[in-house]
């Protein structure tokens, strides 16, 4: 087994607490006192790598888990770009014996084609609520980024009596995204990378102002040559709006660990 992936397993999440791992792009592990885990949009491999002529897609990171080791109890994909439902991903985590799988609509072909059968798939959408362990997960809005996907969306994920995390999928910028603030998330991660139509570092930042959580992480900056962002951009970003002080940059492979009444502990940004 990976030594990340036995890492997680043993992991211990405090009581009210949440436990996250950042894997690249827009790749997290998420564990909660109760040992549930969820996988959100593991990108494993390197099939990305020369898809588009005149594009270094070429992964640029350590693969930190091989996908044949990533059992979890939920493997949850915010659209059908395929690094973020990643089909060597998918597949080796069914081998691995992950056997629930959920995504909006385009995802689910992606995971027929990995081996996921019908019963082990489920489609999701904005302002769906359902629950898996002790974690609630509520389906939230997210405007395509290009007409290859018109179905991305983001999630709010609630540990019983703990944090929320508001992972915003890939986004282009839209007002309508303010309305996360809703949910009173303690923690955000949001792609800065401006190009591919995403929201810049700027947007980013503006909506981190609007949500107002705790701490805010940047993702979908790191993966490919072609498609990155400084982290600093954002972090100054948030400065110069104001709110510079919510800022943590996530480490690979190392936990993060946030604990209702007491705050977040690792991640120093």
């Amino acid at each position: 087994m990976s030594a990340l992936m036995q890492d997680i397993d043993a992991f211990d999440v405090p009581a009210r607490g949440i436990a996250i791992w950042f894997l690249g792009q827009n790749g997290w592990v998420i564990k909660s006192p109760g040992g549930t885990t969820i996988a959100v949009d593991p990108y494993l491999s390197d099939i990305n790598a020369g898809r588009r002529p005149g594009i270094d897609s070429a992964r640029r990171l350590p693969i930190f888990i091989d996908p044949e080791n990533l059992k979890v109890d939920l493997f949850l994909c915010t659209h059908s770009h395929i690094d973020h439902a990643c089909p060597v991903t998918i597949e080796g985590s069914h081998k691995a014996g992950t056997t629930r799988f959920a995504g909006p609509a385009e995802t689910q072909a992606v995971f027929a084609r990995a081996g996921v059968g019908e019963a082990e798939r489920e489609v999701t959408f904005p302002n769906q609520v359902f629950a898996i362990g002790d974690i609630t997960i509520t389906g939230t809005y997210a405007l395509p980024t290009d007409d290859t996907d018109l179905n991305h969306m983001g999630f709010v994920f609630q540990v019983d009596g703990g944090p929320r995390f508001y992972v915003t999928g890939d986004s282009a910028p839209v007002g309508l995204l303010r309305y996360a603030r809703k949910f009173e998330p303690q923690l955000m991660a949001v792609c800065i990378n401006g190009g591919f139509s995403n929201l810049s570092h700027w947007e980013a930042a503006e909506l981190v102002r609007e949500v107002d959580p705790e701490l805010a992480f940047p993702c979908h900056y790191d993966m490919f040559a072609d498609n990155t962002c400084p982290p600093h951009m954002f972090r100054a970003s948030l400065t110069i709006q104001g709110v510079g002080e919510k800022y943590r940059l996530p480490e690979y492979e190392t936990p993060f660990v946030y604990v209702m009444g007491e705050g977040g502990r690792g991640w120093s940004g």
